[in-house]
């Protein structure tokens, strides 16, 4: 495995928190600490086009396939949903007081993670809240939808995991996963494990099959692991950290692979927070609190 350095996008003012597919193999979003919501494009380096002004800081977006709609987190001050055709704020609604730290959008529902420990249930078509579901004291960090069981995972700063069922919103499990906030929940392309990282610095792995059995425990990172991604063939994934680094890992033996950090490929300066792992030219995309959003080219 190769790994180059390809761009350094340097567009936000602040803290860059999340990034996400525009449904486009070379496009994608990022928000931050300024609210700005940019749009970027792999194959137009350093080109950002800013579609939106949260006013606040930006913990989540999610872009949902179906109308092409852009759900955008606003920090305390609930949601804004952007028409990315028509290129203008749809609807705009202070449906909580607390950080929403995840959108996930299934059919026709969207889960929002909310920083007083409830799941917010919205109905996409009408934009109505259904449901509030409380799950922990403190923040929900993270969602992730396993499409072949209809189930959704939930990530918690109470340590745990919930497994719900889509069909009632039923709780089916709950995993006491880590000894500190879990911050990444993630599915495998295959919907067979489910991949969990935390403030523990570790990454854990669970058989879906045999009721969310523990399969793996990897003392990943210095410090608190904050995303996970997989390769477009589900043959790798990535973790990235807040001690600054990125290390790429084999989906199948769970063995690292490469590191990307300051020293090696001249990686961030402060705490990665979210990764993209594209398929144009098999390109890892990066952000961080250093206000920039790297690009790293993967050969495999």
């Amino acid at each position: 495995m190769i790994i180059r350095k390809v761009d350094t996008f340097s567009g936000h003012r602040d803290s860059v928190y999340t990034i996400i597919s525009n449904n486009s193999s070379h496009g994608f979003y990022s928000a931050g600490g300024d609210g700005f919501v940019i749009e970027w494009d792999l194959k137009k380096p350093d080109m950002g086009k800013l579609v939106a002004r949260a006013g606040v800081s930006v913990y989540s977006l999610c872009f949902d396939q179906a109308s092409k709609f852009l759900w955008i987190g606003q920090n305390f001050e609930g949601i804004q949903v952007l028409d990315t055709v028509n290129n203008k704020i749809e609807y705009s609604a202070k449906v909580t007081a607390s950080a929403i730290f995840d959108i996930k959008i299934w059919n026709d529902k969207a889960l929002l993670a909310l920083g007083d420990g409830v799941i917010a249930v919205m109905d996409v078509p009408t934009l109505a809240i259904q449901k509030h579901i409380k799950v922990a004291n403190n923040s929900v960090r993270s969602i992730s939808v396993n499409e072949s069981t209809g189930e959704f995972a939930v990530g918690d700063s109470d340590f745990n995991v919930h497994i719900f069922d889509f069909d009632g919103f039923k709780l089916k499990n709950t995993i006491s996963a880590h000894t500190n906030s879990v911050f990444s929940v993630q599915y495998s392309p295959d919907g067979n494990f489910l991949f969990t990282t935390g403030r523990d610095a570790h990454l854990k792995i669970w058989n879906v099959n045999n009721r969310y059995e523990a399969v793996t425990d990897v003392a990943a990172h210095m410090y608190a692991v904050n995303h996970i991604t997989f390769s477009p063939n589900g043959k790798f994934f990535a973790t990235c950290s807040m001690d600054k680094s990125i290390k790429l890992w084999d989906a199948e033996t769970f063995r690292l692979k490469k590191i990307i950090d300051r020293s090696r490929l001249a990686g961030h300066a402060t705490s990665v927070n979210k990764l993209l792992w594209t398929s144009y030219e098999n390109q890892l995309v990066s952000c961080s609190d250093d206000r920039m959003i790297s690009v790293w080219e993967v050969a495999i």
